[in-house]
């Protein structure tokens, strides 16, 4: 398969982790050089009893928390720029997973009017009208598949508010309570995402 093109965030990410790369390479290499000199000071101080050495020594010290500082610094620059990168990622696949959405709010009706007319024919219909129904409804449903879009049809399941929306509440002996005993009209999912929670009639226990 081949690879996605960068979009424009993902070639200003990639910049801005190559130019902080050598910029913190830089600030290191002249604190390294700068603790260098300042080492080889305080030793020629010291050699020659010099009372500069406690001065010098106490730079050298500064100096080596200051490169510290730059490699946290430098650490955490980097930290930062890799979870920008990985949040704009996440943000993006979002995107292109939900687009559809609203597509699929608007194409639901037409699937539910599909499914009652096949429903409702009796038997007057001619086997070519019910035939070209049936499949005019299944490659609605293969085309919504092939986007991620998953039915949701729970007869016969326990009672999920998440997914369905109780319509009414039947005594029902023969069923556990808070059993879906009639699915009123079929709910819709968008790569696991609720568009539309199954409408359904919940048993509950005989009075």
């Amino acid at each position: 398969m081949a690879k996605d093109s960068q979009t424009p965030l993902d070639d200003e990410l990639a910049r801005e982790e190559r130019e902080a790369e050598p910029q913190a390479e830089t600030v290191e290499g002249e604190l390294e050089d700068a603790i260098e000199g300042a080492d080889q000071a305080a030793t020629e101080a010291e050699a020659a009893d010099n009372p500069e050495a406690e001065v010098l020594a106490a730079r050298v010290e500064e100096l080596e928390q200051s490169v510290a500082e730059a490699k946290d610094q430098a650490m955490r620059a980097a930290a930062e720029a890799q979870n920008v990168r990985r949040r704009a990622e996440q943000e993006a696949e979002k995107a292109r997973k939900f687009a559809l959405e609203k597509f699929v709010k608007e194409l639901l009706p037409v699937i539910d009017s599909l499914e009652k007319a096949l429903e409702s024919m009796g038997d007057e219909a001619s086997e070519a009208h019910i035939e070209g129904v049936s499949m005019t409804l299944k490659m609605q449903h293969d085309v919504l598949a092939k986007f991620g879009v998953e039915v949701v049809e729970p007869h016969g399941e326990p009672f999920d508010p998440q997914f369905h929306e109780a319509m009414a509440m039947v005594p029902n002996p023969e069923m556990e309570p808070n059993t879906v005993m009639d699915v009123m009209q079929k709910g819709y999912l968008l790569n696991g995402r609720l568009v539309r929670p199954a409408m359904v009639v919940v048993s509950q226990a005989a009075g």
